[in-house]
């Protein structure tokens, strides 16, 4: 969901999984974890940094690995592997994280940052994922980070099917 606030948008996604906060919370502060499904359908990660806590960052490949995400990137003129960092910048454990993802890949722009917090709550068994992105420098590029965003989340909801 896109939310504008004054000159700011937003996009929301909100999951709820059959999990414990224990698992999802790992899931974005562990290497394991977060090699185990960042990065949309076609892409995979590879971690060489991960220091959770505010101001710590995260250092990571996002490679992509099927052979029709390519030829994408080919086409578009963007390399298969880029290097991409995120400086965390809040956590409060099992219930917010908060970071900062330089966008600093796309050819032709200028680098800046999009800030994204996460927000944790179990109950009954569930535990309720609320993820809130800073939208992106154009419509194009926002709507290409919300699919990439969804289709990483959608291996959250396979996992999580019990």
């Amino acid at each position: 969901m896109m939310t504008e606030t004054g000159n700011r948008s937003t996009v929301t996604f909100d999951r709820g999984y059959r999990a414990t906060l224990d698992e999802v919370w790992e899931l974005w502060t562990t290497k394991d974890g977060f090699e185990s499904w960042w990065g949309p359908e076609g892409f995979s990660v590879k971690v060489h940094e991960l220091d959770a806590r505010p101001e710590g960052l995260l250092r990571y490949d996002m490679i992509a690995t099927a052979p029709e995400v390519i030829e994408g990137m080919k086409k578009m003129g963007m390399p298969l592997s880029t290097p991409s960092s995120l400086t965390y910048t809040e956590l409060t454990p099992k219930r917010r994280l908060a970071y900062r993802h330089a966008v600093d890949f796309i050819p032709g722009v200028a680098p800046y940052t999009v800030s994204t917090v996460v927000e944790f709550e179990a109950k009954d068994g569930i535990v309720r994922m609320t993820v809130t992105s800073d939208a992106m420098h154009s419509k194009e590029w926002t709507e290409r980070a919300s699919m990439g965003m969804a289709s990483q989340l959608n291996k959250l909801d396979k996992r999580f099917q019990r």
